[in-house]
């Protein structure tokens, strides 16, 4: 059995009480180049979608874990499996950590558990991920993690007037 939990954090779907914390996250334009929001959402809409979270990966192809930092019970960051194709085994994988938890290894946690929960209980046979050539803290995160760098895109991402690369990691799982 795979645990969601460890010394330092544990890994949990969103909860009433997270609204605060994820309409600051979500709505904070500085991140917007590294994830796929473009406009500014409601405390309306982030309600909703904790309202009618079911966690249910297999129905909604994506599952949304918030990573809480075990000593304060704070909400610390997110961990995000989306475009799951249950067939062929595979889903990427897209982490954020608030700017006061980062730097003690609560991403790295995040990103073996959810790669222990995705091969163990998911029956996933590899994961990907889309990181900005811009972004070193994660590049060396998903290295670090044994995500390979497979291919780099040029011009894919949209910052401001101009384009940016990013790397596409893959870690399979054998």
């Amino acid at each position: 059995m795979i645990s969601l939990k460890t010394t330092h954090i544990s890994l949990r779907g969103p909860e009433p009480d997270d609204l605060e914390c994820l309409y600051l996250w979500e709505n904070d334009t500085t991140l917007w180049p590294y994830g796929s929001t473009k406009a500014p959402l409601t405390r309306h809409q982030i309600w909703q979608y904790i309202d009618s979270y079911d966690g249910d990966i297999f129905t909604q192809k994506q599952l949304r874990m918030i990573i809480v930092d075990n000593k304060s019970q704070r909400a610390a960051g997110t961990i995000d499996l989306y475009d799951f194709d249950a067939r062929d085994g595979r889903a990427y994988v897209g982490i954020f950590v608030a700017t006061e938890f980062r730097r003690q290894g609560f991403a790295r946690e995040a990103l073996e558990m959810v790669s222990g929960y995705c091969r163990e209980t998911l029956a996933i046979h590899q994961l990907a991920a889309w990181v900005s050539v811009e972004n070193a803290p994660s590049i060396a995160l998903f290295k670090n993690a044994g995500f390979k760098s497979k291919a780099c895109l040029k011009s894919w991402i949209r910052q401001g007037r101009r384009y940016s690369d990013v790397l596409v990691f893959q870690k399979l799982f054998e």
